[in-house]
């Protein structure tokens, strides 16, 4: 039987079956860490397991990734949606390699543990708490796309496990490419039904480059950005043929 899941806010209603207390990212926390240690676990380890799993586990397959050729040294800031706890770290990784790939994510991501210790290793990059972690934040986001690397980012923020659709975002998390005039891509992970396995396999849609418009004021240039991604993204979803998990609001619960 299909699962269903009653929501009442998609903008704040979280999904995802972990309970982490956050540690507070403050102007102490180290962002940018050993770079040989950091190279060793995510080139040796977990890239390596990263393909093997979402191969097996979501037999998951890439749709344009060859507009991503031509960037393989220059920065670029990449939006998905939100549908993978265990998904979502990983599939970047594969359809951007060689590029090295970094995550702007909860500080949940860091504070597990175990496995939070070895997160910003791997590419983690926690949202700030103050504002002197906030300064040191930006300085890493700017240094990875200086660096030739993709910053990956979910704008929708809140897991909802196989959701095919787009849930609406905020423009917030699109001030940094706009300030560099950074490339943007996205990528939707829809799902497709299968004829073997019950679960859907993921089928991932790459779209770009998109740029800031630099005729428009700072202030809507973040905007127009999102706008254009998110009708991308909305476009995209709709490629998804099955729905595992059904979502439904709970004031249509009854109706």
């Amino acid at each position: 039987m299909r699962k269903t899941i009653y929501y009442e806010d998609e903008h704040n209603d979280e999904f995802s079956s972990a309970v982490i207390t956050p540690k507070k990212i403050d102007g102490g926390y180290k962002y940018i860490r050993n770079r040989f240690l950091s190279a060793l676990l995510y080139n040796a380890v977990a890239r390596p397991l990263a393909y093997l799993y979402v191969k097996l586990k979501y037999r998951q397959k890439t749709v344009g990734r060859q507009k991503l050729k031509g960037f393989e040294k220059k920065g670029v800031y990449i939006y998905g949606n939100h549908t993978q706890a265990g998904g979502d770290p990983l599939i970047p990784n594969v359809f951007c390699f060689p590029k090295r790939v970094y995550f702007i994510v909860h500080p949940n991501n860091v504070s597990m543990p175990v496995f939070g210790r070895v997160m910003p290793y791997l590419g983690a990059i926690p949202l700030p708490d103050d504002l002197k972690a906030y300064k040191n934040f930006l300085s890493a986001v700017s240094q990875r796309e200086r660096e030739g690397a993709a910053v990956v980012i979910y704008p929708e923020a809140h897991i909802w496990p196989y959701y095919t659709k787009i849930r609406d975002f905020p423009d917030t998390s699109f001030a940094y490419p706009c300030k560099s005039d950074a490339p943007v891509f996205c990528f939707t992970n829809t799902y497709k039904k299968q004829k073997l396995f019950k679960a859907p396999r993921i089928v991932t849609y790459i779209d770009g480059p998109f740029y800031p418009d630099e005729g428009l004021p700072q202030k809507q240039r973040s905007k127009d950005l999102r706008d254009r991604v998110y009708e991308t993204m909305c476009k995209r979803a709709e490629n998804s043929d099955t729905e595992y998990i059904r979502y439904i609001k709970k004031e249509n619960k009854d109706g």
